[in-house]
């Protein structure tokens, strides 16, 4: 007999059908067959996934097998029977989730409205589809999602409201998906599972609420109970039908932290390596830089230049030069790497780097957007070597005004590479013992202290014009040679992390000002703008009301005054720890920065212009402002068509938006890889949530989250109605929001990313 975990059970028993085709057995049958200790309901509960995945189907007598000829076509032989109609799946605890379905299906009238968005999966396969046409997104039920997976970009029928809906209090709008516009992913990773006359993947992810039919011919060399990357070749779109593919590639029975990494990139959408042929184009490339490419640039191999960047950093797209003129200003080079010199538009690599618009930045991993020949070796700007770059060039007065720009291609020679620890301590005049000898110390000390300087004006600047200085603290980790996490900390953000920043703030603001302004002076010239919407103010007001029940009063009538309250706020936070809960609340008051042809300017950074230009070997978006750039220097004028540039933008941010997903999951995985060998350990952190079931943790040094449950203390809590606090009933005691607080490790779910926690009273 054995007991299995929720996804091994569904692994179990579909294995168990397919090698019995023509087997149609109840729960209680399915429990004797395979010998499990589960209990009647767990079993059923898997079962009715597998049916909702389309695996399975539900025959008279309340039994179950597999059916999936009308599914996956007429090459499965297999004996045709009318399944019975499922019984509706286990009623299950739901957070967004909670709405229920009672729609009729509709027949299209002409009345009916439609929309388009992407597909936010929930665990529960329902969705909900985030919209530009309409204020809320849209809530599908389960049997309205049809073929349509997590990031899918669709179309969407619009339900009528019924009137009596119409009172309810925060309804979302309701609708079928009634066509997959665009695929998010066509990889996904999972187990195999072999029958006699096919193989089904059983997809790892909690997204994704269908299984893919594999051909036998094209399992390749994988084997029953691999883990293996199937590449979709049929999505066989309509209700109740199986994707089909291919296996790709076989992992082998792995696990662990390995596996996790490349499971969140494949889930994301991101495929673990360049194609064949985007590596046989970058190995054509030839290494050096021509000569004849030398003469058509403008050359600042002779002037003191240098990079900073992180202790691991692999690629280096950024560099400063900085001299002083004969007329006594000084001028500032930003030096970008000239990506798009060697990505030729429409060849494979190009196509390849648009399609994953950003490199993925995991935890011990990174995902590059480029092949490696272009992005750790003839882009990057690796020091003491010839690297062909394109520039923004400022000439700063005695005033530290700028009176000049210039942007064009040109050629460096980087003098020195810094890593950001060095750096700092030669502008805090303390170089490090290795630098201590270098033949051009003192160049660079002048160099990097003038760069400081400039940097805090221009700082001091931007918040006086409306910048907010959200600064979110970032979890770092240092890991064993197995990935096994050893330390995890909070990054330290100094003068030579801000300086970096500013003046790529700065190249980024003066390019988009100069394509806009030569649109100002004729007619437009189409550009990839990185925007920043005005705050949604019922969001802001709610987030004041909160601030405020804090002890925290904010003015938030203006967007100015919503700027100044949360800067003040920032600075607060840093000397009471109880307001740094309020800090991750007030980002997501925020718009989401995005890619646009349409110039609205960044709210948050305080520019009226605003593009991304400095990291062309990690985003494509920069490549793009690159080329439209370098086309519309030296008197000429070139536009781009604005739609097609649009839909470019739309798909950079969504990429963008994956990314991200990616890299907090891989955060998340890791704090609790971290936490799962220190199970029992005390550690101190500050109550920052509450739900019904108890309040979430966050550790201090780690900044991983936990939850202690309040049926673990040691009397009945009652939360307060606003969630800020909780009290207990025959006790008194207060726990509220910002509280600090120590707590024991009590187990860490390593696949769900949770960590449950003890509180340990005073």
């Amino acid at each position: 007999m054995r007991k299995l975990t929720a996804g091994d059970l569904q692994i179990a028993i579909l294995k168990f059908l397919l090698s019995n085709s023509r087997k149609r057995l109840t729960v209680g049958q399915l429990i004797e067959s395979l010998r499990l200790e589960n209990n009647k309901d767990s079993v059923g509960h898997a079962v009715s996934r597998l049916v909702e995945a389309g695996s399975l189907a539900v025959f008279p007598g309340d039994k179950y097998g597999v059916v999936l000829a009308h599914l996956t076509g007429p090459e499965v032989e297999m004996e045709q029977e009318t399944p019975a109609a499922p019984s509706p799946p286990p009623v299950r605890l739901q957070r967004r989730e909670e709405q229920t379905d009672d729609r009729p299906h509709r027949i299209k009238r002409p009345a009916d409205k439609f929309i388009t968005g992407w597909v936010d999966m929930t665990r529960t396969g329902a969705a909900y589809v985030v919209t530009d046409d309409m204020d809320s997104d849209v809530y599908v039920a389960p049997k309205y999602v049809n073929s349509a997976l997590h990031g899918d970009t669709v179309r969407v029928l619009l339900f009528p409201v019924q009137p009596r809906r119409r009172q309810v209090h925060g309804r979302k709008p309701e609708g079928e998906i009634l066509e997959v516009l665009k695929r998010a992913n066509e990889h996904f990773i999972g187990k195999l599972s072999m029958g006699r006359k096919y193989a089904l993947c059983v997809v790892d992810s909690q997204y994704v609420h269908t299984d893919i039919y594999i051909p036998l011919d094209a399992v390749g060399d994988a084997r029953d109970g691999d883990s293996v990357v199937v590449h979709i070749t049929d999505w066989q779109e309509g209700k109740s039908r199986l994707p089909i593919g291919k296996v790709s590639q076989a992992l082998g029975k792995v696990g662990g932290s390995d596996f996790e990494m490349k499971k969140i990139l494949i889930n994301a959408g991101f495929e673990l390596q360049a194609s064949d042929e985007a590596l046989a184009e970058a190995a054509a490339i030839p290494e050096g830089v021509p000569a004849q490419e030398i003469e058509r640039r403008r050359d600042f191999r002779d002037v003191l230049t240098f990079t900073i960047d992180p202790e691991d950093a692999r690629d280096f797209d950024d560099a400063l030069s900085i001299r002083k003129l004969d007329n006594g200003n000084l001028e500032v080079g930003i030096h970008i790497a000239d990506v798009a010199y060697y990505l030729k538009p429409g060849s494979q690599m190009d196509q390849e780097a648009f399609k994953r618009s950003t490199s993925v930045y995991l935890v011990d991993r990174v995902c590059p957007m480029l092949p490696e020949k272009l992005s750790n070796n003839l882009c990057s700007l690796v020091p003491e070597q010839e690297r062909l770059t394109f520039s923004a060039v400022v000439e700063f007065d005695n005033k530290d005004n700028i009176v000049k720009r210039w942007f064009g291609r040109t050629v460096i020679f980087s003098d020195k590479r810094f890593a950001y620890e060095e750096a700092q301590t030669v502008i805090e005049n303390n170089p490090a013992e290795h630098l201590v000898g270098h033949p051009l110390l003192e160049q660079l000390s002048w160099g990097l202290l003038e760069l400081n300087r400039l940097s805090k004006k221009m700082r001091k600047a931007r918040e006086k014009d409306g910048a907010i200085s959200f600064e979110s603290e970032e979890v770092r980790f240092r890991l064993a040679p197995d990935g096994t996490p050893i330390e995890a900390y909070v990054k330290e953000r100094k003068d030579a992390h801000l300086l970096i920043e500013d003046f790529m703030l700065l190249a980024n603001k003066e390019v988009a000002f100069y394509i806009d302004q030569m649109g100002q002076a004729k007619q437009e010239v189409p550009f990839v703008y990185r925007v920043h919407d005005l705050p949604d103010p019922e969001k802001v007001a709610d987030f004041s009301r909160f601030a405020f029940e804090l002890g925290y009063p904010m003015k938030v009538d203006t967007p100015k005054q919503i700027a100044t309250s949360f800067n003040s706020l920032l600075k607060a936070a840093q000397k009471d720890e109880r307001l740094k809960p309020l800090m991750p609340l007030a980002i997501r008051t925020m718009a989401k920065a995005v890619y646009s042809t349409n110039n609205i300017g960044h709210y948050g950074l305080g520019f009226s212009h605003y593009a991304h230009f400095t990291s062309p070997i990690r985003r494509y978006s920069d490549v793009l402002a690159h080329r439209i750039l370098e086309r519309n220097l030296d008197g000429r004028t070139w536009r781009a068509d604005k739609e097609k540039l649009e839909e470019q933008c739309k798909h950079i941010s969504s990429q963008e938006r994956k990314a991200a997903d990616a890299e907090r999951e891989s955060i998340r995985y890791k704090q609790a890889e971290y936490l799962s060998s220190r199970v029992g350990q005390v550690f101190t952190g500050v109550v920052n949530g509450f739900i019904d079931r108890g309040f979430f943790v966050e550790l201090a040094d780690t900044k991983s989250e936990g939850l202690v449950d309040f049926k673990n203390l040691d009397d009945t809590y009652i939360l307060d109605p606003g969630n800020l606090r909780a009290r207990g009933r025959r006790n008194g005691k207060i726990i509220q929001i910002g509280d600090r607080v120590a707590v024991r490790i009590a187990a860490v779910d390593l696949q769900k990313r949770q960590v449950d926690m003890e509180w340990i009273a005073e």
